[in-house]
């Protein structure tokens, strides 16, 4: 007879499956599998007494039945029957970094110097190729708050009324704005989210000063 922990690790080790895929067959998460196989609860330092609810997930998950899985246990093996609040909303986050160039600004343009040798830590799912630290508030209407990191898609072109991350003045001045362009008047017109600010316009000789960084296409805030 065994613990709940010690038919997983079995069961992993005889079919030749990563605790990372079981995690994802059961929809627990990979730190309570591990917690499981080492029939350690960390919060008080004693065994592990799964609930019902998570001994029918690791069932599914190895392909069999809860009356099946619990014949297998030792008669020592705790189980908690008090009921669970399942959350069903939350993922496991796979994570990587994204480099952090600066800051840019969210009012007047200001220099964004490039510290290349900082990264942000976020979400796989964002197609990005860096970041940018908000500074002002001009973006709020937005959503886009101060001290917010800005996710960067790197490219020269943007539809009008996309967040664009743009260098003005020969590259020593950025700013995140609303990027809006008239060809047939030789005119771009980065608009602020906030009415305090007032947009900025160039035209003509001063598009020459002026590139794209890039589209935002997600920001992250602290949580206060």
């Amino acid at each position: 007879m065994m613990t709940l922990g010690d038919i997983v690790k079995r069961y992993r080790a005889d079919n030749e499956i990563s605790m990372d895929e079981f995690s994802k067959r059961c929809s627990l998460s990979k730190g309570y599998i591990s917690m499981l196989e080492n029939n350690i609860n960390p919060r008080n330092n004693k065994p592990i007494a799964p609930t019902l609810p998570s001994i029918k997930k690791i069932a599914n998950g190895m392909n069999t039945d809860v009356d099946t899985l619990l014949k297998m246990l030792d008669n020592n093996q705790e189980i908690n029957l008090k009921e669970e609040q399942l959350i069903t909303n939350i993922y496991p986050i796979e994570l990587k970094r994204f480099p952090l160039l600066g800051e840019i600004a969210c009012g007047v343009p200001k220099f964004a110097n490039e510290d290349r040798e900082s990264y942000v830590m976020a979400g796989t799912d964002i197609d990005a190729d860096f970041c940018l630290k908000a500074k002002g508030d001009s973006m709020v209407n937005a959503r886009i708050q101060d001290g917010d990191i800005v996710f960067i898609k790197q490219q020269d072109i943007v539809e009008n009324g996309e967040i664009a991350a743009v260098v003005v003045n020969n590259d020593s001045e950025a700013t995140l704005k609303r990027f809006y362009y008239y060809k047939e008047k030789a005119m771009m017109i980065l608009r602020a989210e906030n009415p305090q600010y007032e947009d900025q316009i160039y035209t003509e000789e001063e598009l020459n000063q002026v590139h794209i960084l890039g589209k935002a296409v997600a920001f992250q805030s602290d949580v206060i």
